[in-house]
């Protein structure tokens, strides 16, 4: 039986927390019968009482834990809980459930299967994106595709919050991944392909949230500062090198 961790990388979310866990329990009860899953939250330095409101979902289902964090950084936090699971396969998803859980079998299966890292994709062929405003649109389109031109990568969106990694990858990628904030997952993805680590897209239906929590102008601007130091410092290499290029 596979096990699989579900990681929710959480600041002041008091109010979306409880929704998320219990929408997502009900799912993998329902869909994942043959995994032997676990939701962990990972609470990245809240203020409000995020933390408390975790303790007591952990308290009411033995499937959900809390890892807490002191420092703010979506990346620092699924630094730590992916670099502490003992899964065969980690994901990860936003607390606000953008992306439809339909795609969820897919993703963990994708990794079961021999890939090693599996992202969805908003931006693919098969994807379905709702309420989406238009300066968002365009700034992820521009951001990809700059991602393309400066490392001739294939795969089509970075930024989606709906990912899953193998034990082995994440072992062998996350040591070199020095960004611990929002381009995390960038860098992950541009080191991974780029080392010949098999990347498997999954088109997701995907619901903007009004209540997001991401500075649009910020993080762009962070990102475009990790693809430079990326490109300028170079791609490492891992310790250990993956099984092969990618077919």
């Amino acid at each position: 039986m596979t096990s699989f961790d579900i990681v929710i990388p959480v600041y002041n979310e008091e109010v979306a927390l409880p929704q998320c866990v219990a929408t997502l329990s009900a799912f993998a009860r329902d869909k994942l019968p043959n995994c032997d899953w676990r939701i962990v939250v990972a609470d990245n330095g809240s203020t409000d009482s995020t933390r408390e409101v975790a303790e007591r979902l952990s308290e009411e289902d033995a499937r959900v834990s809390l890892l807490h964090l002191r420092q703010k950084g979506r990346g620092r936090a699924l630094f730590r809980a992916w670099t502490d699971s003992k899964a065969d396969v980690m994901c990860y998803m936003d607390v606000d459930l953008s992306t439809r859980l339909d795609a969820l079998p897919a993703l963990v299966a994708s990794v079961e299967d021999g890939s090693d890292v599996a992202i969805g994709t908003r931006l693919g062929r098969g994807a379905r994106v709702e309420k989406r405003s238009f300066k968002r649109e365009i700034i992820s389109r521009c951001y990809n595709l700059l991602i393309k031109l400066m490392f001739r990568t294939r795969f089509s969106d970075a930024q989606c919050g709906f990912k899953a990694i193998s034990q082995r990858a994440s072992n062998e990628l996350l040591p070199m991944v020095r960004d611990k904030g929002w381009f995390f997952d960038s860098e992950l993805l541009i080191l991974a392909e780029k080392n010949g680590y098999r990347i498997k897209e999954i088109p997701v239906h995907w619901v903007d949230d009004p209540d997001t929590r991401v500075r649009v102008v910020s993080t762009a601007w962070a990102d475009l500062k990790g693809l430079l130091r990326l490109r300028l410092g170079g791609i490492p290499k891992p310790r250990t090198q993956a099984a092969g290029p990618v077919p």
